[in-house]
């Protein structure tokens, strides 16, 4: 596995962890309908996880870019649709979004290199 796949993979669940452990009723509630929000609906999950990835890269999200890229790779969303999933949010946030398309794009790279 590529390292910046598993570094960020390692560092995600350590922290969500640590943030669960916790016991911080709200946090969990958030935790609870994130995970809920884009599970099977009257949207599939592939679309949901593209919806996931625009509004993340328009809030310039790296981590939730990267979590995005992962599932929808997962979910089976090919590079072409996740390029144009990642053009309508960069028109749509503008040029300030670009840093986060290239680290997106090279994340992509990362988990391609993993499948292979």
């Amino acid at each position: 596995m590529s390292n910046q796949v598993k570094e960020f993979n390692d560092y995600r669940a350590k922290m969500n962890e640590k943030l669960l452990a916790d016991n911080n009723l709200v946090i969990k509630r958030i935790f609870n309908l994130d995970t809920n929000a884009y599970a099977e609906g009257a949207l599939d999950v592939k679309t949901k996880e593209l919806l996931g990835l625009v509004a993340s890269a328009v809030l310039r999200c790296d981590d939730c870019i990267k979590y995005h890229l992962e599932t929808s790779f997962k979910e089976g969303i090919s590079k072409e649709e996740m390029m144009e999933a990642m053009g309508i949010a960069t028109l749509v946030g503008g040029t300030i979004v670009i840093p986060h398309l290239r680290r997106a794009y090279e994340f992509w790279e990362a988990l391609e290199e993993n499948a292979q």
